[in-house]
This record gives structure tokens, sequence and C-alpha cells, in this order.
């Protein structure tokens, strides 16, 4: 009886150890080679992320530079209109390599015409100043829609690999089927995780450019009404 409780603890001993053996090697699965996992769908969606990724830091740092509307340069630009000295002012626009100090540069040259026609060239000035910062924004909306559509587009060839394997080797054990799946799996994650990314990206620039028009609409109110003075 004590020979056969010993031996039985000896074979539990014995399975345990094995288990904690094979546990690490099952864990043992490094990121990179997990993603590598994913098919050649994983190229095109790698490029779309770093155009994406630096679409976002390049933008960024453009609006950080050219969209200020700094309040000291805006109260020394009304300071020599107050004046009569469009000169100097426009000196002093010249002086800020900024979007407002671009499209009020542009509006001084209308001086002296109708209110209406400097009006119309603020809105023209203004509409060809964001377009000139916003050049390629667009492009991060269109990588927020195509890189998850091409990672479900690697999940659904893979599940079709699977099945026409299942059809030549007539075998559907859950080794072939969770084996084949989880690796395409990795495509549309990836995919996804790209698409907000750009998403992300695209709406807080997008609010932004929209919170510096708000400002030039607003400075635009002072400015006219400092002429009619």
């Amino acid at each position: 009886m004590l020979v056969n409780i010993l031996l039985t603890a000896q074979d539990v001993v014995a399975g345990s150890a094995e288990q904690l053996a094979v546990t690490p090697e099952i864990s043992e699965v490094s990121f990179f080679s997990l993603l590598l996992k994913g098919g050649y769908i994983l190229f095109p969606i790698f490029i779309l992320s770093f155009i994406a990724v630096y679409l976002i830091v390049e933008k960024a740092l453009v609006f950080r530079k050219e969209l200020r509307v700094d309040k000291s340069t805006v109260d020394i630009f009304y300071n020599y209109l107050r004046k009569g000295d469009v000169d100097a002012a426009s000196m002093h626009l010249n002086n800020h390599q900024t979007s407002y100090a671009r499209i009020y540069v542009k509006v001084l040259r209308k001086l002296g015409k109708p209110i209406r026609e400097i009006e119309d060239a603020m809105e023209s000035a203004s509409n060809i100043e964001v377009a000139r910062v916003s050049k390629n924004l667009g492009y991060l909306g269109l990588i927020a829609g195509i890189a998850p559509m091409l990672g479900f587009v690697g999940t659904i060839s893979g599940i079709i690999k699977i099945f026409y394997n299942i059809s030549l080797t007539d075998n559907i054990s859950i080794g072939v089927i969770s084996g084949g799946l989880y690796e395409k799996m990795i495509s549309s994650g990836t995919g996804l995780i790209v698409g907000i990314i750009a998403y992300t990206g695209y709406h807080i620039l997008n609010m932004r450019l929209t919170k510096f028009i708000s400002k030039v609409e607003e400075e635009s109110f002072e400015f006219l009404d400092l002429l009619s003075h």
C-alpha cells in the first residue's frame, strides 16, 4: 500500500516537472516572430503605418509653427494701423513666418479698396493659407480607412487557405484550424491599430486647423472694425 502511494506521488511529481519544462517553450514566442506570421499583407500595412506616423509628426510640427496667433504680435500690428503706418505694419508681419502674418500681408495690399473687396481678399487669403498648411493631410483619412480593410483581406485570405488545406488533407483538427487562424488574425489586428493611429491623428490635426480658422475669423472682425474707424 505504501509502495503504491509513493509510486503515485512520484508520477505526479514527474508529470508536474514535465509540464513546467514544457510551459516556457510555449510562452517563449517573440512579438516580432508572431507578427511576421501575419502574411505578406502586413508589408503594405507596415508601409501605411510609416506614412501615417510621418504625416502626423510632420503636420504637427508645421501646425505648431505656422498656426500660432501671438497676442503681442497682433497688438503691435493693430497699433501700427491705428497710427496709419501701413508700411511698418506690413514689415512687422513679414518678420513673423506664420499663417496669420501671411494672410494679413496680402490683405494690407487691398487697403483703400471697398470693404467688400477687403473681405473677399481676406477670405481668399485664408483659404489659400489653410490649403497650404493642410496639404497631404487627407492621406491620413485615407490610411485610416484602407489599413483595417487590408487587415480584413489578410484574414479572409487566411481562412480560405485553411479550408482549402482541410479539403486536401481531410483533417479538421483544432490544431490545424486554430494554428492558421490566429496567424491570420494578426493582420486584422495590425490593420486596426494602424487605422486607429491614422484616424486619431487626422481628427486631432483637423481640430487644430479648425481652431485656427475660428481665431482668424475672430480677428477679422476686429480688423474690419478698426478699418471702419
